[in-house]
């Protein structure tokens, strides 16, 4: 038990071990000075010497806190800590001697001079000792990796390699700026990127350490080619509050992921902040997220809706409780609804309550209808009535074309927000495609696939989709309804299709389970398409953001659509009224298939 190490123990042992390497130098300072033939009139002074020297040196030991440093950690800043401690207490013996320099007298004061810099060779090697001990024997324990990027984190992240506090040691460096080609970073090597192929063609780099993330694009490119080389460890690192750093596996979020670069934050912070702002289907994944931007955004007070209980509680206890309200309560149900607009009057209403997945709405078309439009007209028609300024609908791409019930339903929506007499209300419908890591998205399906061993199962080899990650979805849709005036279909660019094949394969590679995880083929689905598409005809499609598009509007006559929408309701064949409001809306298994775009399409 009592060799345990502990803080007090540290500081006794470095303080003897000082003690005994000062008297050592000193003597061999002496010893070199006389060339090893030291005069006994000088040895008889040797301790009035070294007595006050080495109490001055502990002293400002002390004072520098040399004593309370982390001896595996021992590092650069440290040991110029330990050289200012000495310059202290070597000008404070000085400050003695030429006071009482006849007490002291004779004394080689070359000999001082000597002292200091053998104190600071010897003291400084034990403690950076251990950190030398443990770099050699680890470094050949841990996987030999290649760091991504010259940031403030790679410093730390080579440190660390260094140290063993993880299973990585930096071999070398690469990085985008030519300029830093051949210069060191903690005497690790920087290549250029350009050099990257060869480096990892002539080297036995095991595993990638990505300290600075390039763009989406860049970094599939990059573990691409990391992977053609066999490496699959592949890390992103970022550094926590206490400056150690965080690896993480890449996720195919990073991939895809695709960062809009107009977001205004001050138009969408000038449109939420100090407002009331209603949220349905507050629980979902795009309404979580518009909770939470809202709050952040500024707002007053928010009013989060929905019928899920489970939903609704996770997203309460993640925002702030004093600023907003968890409502339990159904946007089917219009005299509840009503009573929360009544109660708190909200100036902004987003709705993203509906029922979104595909094959269940093809399956419970009744309710599937009865849910999205019923809700759609619902809230728009009592925001109408309470004077709301403006209310946002959330669409889809699926609302373009649509193939199925739930396209089509969205569609619908889309044509009551534009044409519904809205007073001083302003409505606008904000219609983009998925988002990465949603509810019932492919990719968590793909991830729980993988991980059971497969196999993934995809529809069919030549299906797209577009991606988005939510916050930057959520964020978009803020700033498009800020500057809607009414009656608009925004269309949030999506950036390119990916296709799903394409996404499995990745998602595969990024686990490493290329020949254990197969991909099968299933079929499309009900209702499934090959392509989504946001835009059918690019004009009037430009707004003064490049992320965000305008869709041309649809006349119908409000009364005719309600009439239509009356008949749906009461319809027994359902998806023959919704094509009689909407008679793009196909369900042959050719236009499913997916047939050539018609001039003027135009997915963004």
């Amino acid at each position: 038990m009592w060799l345990r190490p502990t803080f007090t123990k540290r500081i006794l042992f470095f303080l003897a071990a000082d003690i005994v390497i000062s008297l050592f130098t000193l003597y061999m300072a002496y010893a070199l000075r006389f060339n090893f033939s030291i005069p006994v009139l000088f040895l008889d002074h040797f301790w009035r010497v070294a007595t006050p020297l080495i109490l001055f040196k502990t002293g400002c030991f002390f004072f520098f806190k040399i004593y309370f440093k982390s001896w595996r950690y021992f590092g650069l800043q440290d040991f110029r800590q330990l050289a200012l401690a000495h310059v202290a207490a070597y000008a404070l013996f000085a400050l003695l001697f030429f006071t009482f320099s006849s007490w002291f007298n004779p004394m080689p004061r070359s000999a001082i001079i000597i002292d200091f810099f053998l104190s600071l060779i010897f003291l400084g090697a034990l403690r950076i000792s251990k950190r030398l001990f443990l770099e050699s024997q680890g470094s050949q324990k841990r996987k030999k990796a290649l760091i991504v990027g010259v940031s403030p984190r790679t410093p730390q992240i080579i440190k660390s390699g260094i140290s063993g506090d993880i299973a990585y040691f930096p071999e070398a460096i690469v990085a985008n700026d030519e300029k830093l080609e051949g210069t060191y970073v903690e005497n690790v090597r920087v290549y250029s990127s350009e050099k990257l192929p060869q480096l990892l063609e002539n080297s036995d780099i095991e595993a990638a350490l990505i300290a600075e993330p390039p763009e989406p694009r860049e970094l599939d490119r990059l573990v691409e080619m990391l992977n053609s080389f066999g490496i699959r460890d592949i890390k992103m690192v970022s550094l926590l509050s206490n400056r150690n750093e965080k690896l993480q596996d890449i996720a195919i979020e990073d991939l895809l992921a695709r960062k809009p670069k107009d977001l205004d934050i001050e138009t969408i912070r000038s449109f939420v902040e100090e407002k009331t702002v209603l949220v349905t289907g507050a629980g979902g994944s795009i309404g979580s997220e518009i909770c939470r931007q809202v709050l952040n955004f500024g707002a007053k007070e928010l009013i989060m809706v929905d019928n899920a209980e489970y939903n609704l509680y996770q997203i309460s206890d993640q925002v702030d409780s004093t600023r907003s309200v968890p409502k339990l309560v159904s946007i089917l149900d219009r005299k509840k609804l009503e009573k929360l607009f009544e109660t708190y009057r909200p100036q902004i209403v987003i709705h993203a309550a509906a029922y979104k997945h595909v094959p269940l709405c093809e399956l419970n078309v009744t309710e599937a209808v009865e849910n999205n439009l019923s809700g759609v007209m619902n809230v728009i028609d009592l925001s109408i009535a309470y004077g709301v300024r403006k209310v946002v609908n959330i669409s889809s791409d699926k609302a373009v074309r649509p193939t199925n019930v739930m396209g089509a339903t969205k569609r619908i929506g889309e044509l009551y927000a534009q044409n519904v007499d809205s007073g001083k209300t302003e409505i606008v419908s904000v219609r983009f495609g998925n988002v990465l890591g949603s509810s019932g998205s492919v990719v968590p399906k793909f991830k729980a696939q993988i991980e059971s061993g497969g196999p993934v199962t995809v529809t069919h080899p030549d299906i797209t989709r577009y991606f988005m990650l939510i916050p930057e979805a959520c964020q978009l849709v803020l700033q498009a309804a800020a500057i809607a005036r009414g009656g608009e279909i925004f269309i949030l660019d999506m950036g390119e299709p990916v296709k799903i094949v394409d996404l499995a394969k990745k998602m595969i590679r990024l686990y490493g389970k290329e020949k254990e995880v197969e991909i099968v083929f299933t079929g499309l689905r009900p209702g499934e398409k090959l392509f989504e598409e946001l835009l059918i005809d690019d004009a009037e499609c430009k707004t003064r953001y490049e992320s965000i598009y305008v869709a041309k509007s649809t006349d119908y006559p409000i009364e005719k659509l309600k009439r239509d929408i009356e008949k749906l309701f009461e319809s027994g064949n359902k998806r023959d009224a919704l094509r009689r409001i909407v008679p793009e809306y196909l369900r042959r298994e050719s236009d499913r298939l997916g047939k050539p775009r018609e001039e003027g399409a135009k997915p963004l």
